[in-house]
């Protein structure tokens, strides 16, 4: 668009080029056909709102396949990039990163609308605070809000559903496993200067309360939080037996806070898991290449 408003001669002729390719998605010969997706692949998300006209003014089982497949391919590499980005420049961002992978199975996710209700979460929590108020009371006003007021609690009777991921799904249902529950407690937190943090525990995800004079990595732990029984306040010793019982070697890292990418990656490796025991491969199998986005 120039600044009158008007199409360019250059945007017209690739729309009527966009066009002429779409109209081509029925060729049967397999090559030219790769040749026609590839084309209309690299518009990128421009051509997703044409071929979904297309996708609606046929009724060839086939062509619609095929559309919904270019769609999918092309939407999944958005979401690569804009992840890819996000680890390298944006990781400060926890509500970006978890709102792209919920974006993975919820394509058109209305990334403003999830913003304003954590923000609307998050006001609830700042109306209760004051600043005269010890960790352990600050950590009892985001539990009353999160558990008490909004009724959020962890999915027990799912617990495998790849939803229980998804922060839409939690958002909506007010249901979600350890991980989901405890990046929505971490995002409510932090943006009120609550010192909370992931701990990327094995088989299970807890918080941590750090002391806020202090610095990462090194920060003192105060207490640790368990999101999945309603933000239960526990200590490093029960950590510790935890490690014992489940046989694992112990490592610094189970004890002290983890990066908003280990977060996330742990939510693609947690989805991955699930559509596997459903036997969904083509789900887990995008997801693996959407792990490739962080792992570098």
């Amino acid at each position: 668009m120039d600044k009158f408003g008007l199409i360019s001669k250059h945007a017209m002729k690739d729309l009527k080029e966009l066009k002429a390719l779409i109209s081509l998605v029925d060729e049967p010969d397999a090559e030219l056909y790769a040749q026609v997706s590839g084309r209309i692949h690299d518009y990128g998300m421009e051509a997703i709102p044409e071929l979904e006209t297309a996708w609606e003014n046929t009724l060839d089982d086939t062509i619609q396949q095929r559309i919904i497949s270019i769609i999918h391919h092309i939407q999944q590499d958005h979401i690569f990039a804009e992840l890819n980005n996000w680890a390298n420049f944006g990781q400060n961002d926890l509500l970006k990163g978890f709102m792209l992978v919920t974006r993975f199975h919820y394509p058109d996710l209305d990334m403003d609308k999830i913003t304003r209700e954590v923000g609307r979460i998050a006001q609830e929590v700042w109306l209760e605070l004051n600043n005269n108020l010890t960790a352990l009371e600050k950590i009892k006003v985001v539990n009353h809000v999160l558990f008490d007021i909004n009724k959020f609690s962890g999915n027990t009777a799912n617990i495998h559903s790849p939803e229980n991921f998804y922060l839409k799904n939690l958002l909506e249902n007010r249901k979600g496993n350890p991980l989901s529950l405890g990046m929505l407690y971490v995002l409510i937190a932090q943006s009120l200067k609550i010192p909370v943090y992931g701990i990327d525990l094995p088989r299970h995800f807890v918080l941590a309360y750090v002391d806020e004079t202090q610095l990462l990595p090194e920060a003192e732990v105060m207490f640790y939080l368990n999101p999945f029984n309603r933000g239960a306040v526990f200590t490093r010793n029960e950590i510790a037996l935890y490690i014992k019982q489940m046989e694992l070697e112990p490592k610094d890292d189970y004890f002290r806070p983890c990066s908003n990418v280990v977060m996330v990656r742990r939510m693609i490796n947690g989805l991955i898991e699930t559509y596997t025991m459903q036997k969904n491969t083509e789900k887990a199998d995008d997801l693996r290449h959407l792990l490739g986005a962080i792992d570098f």
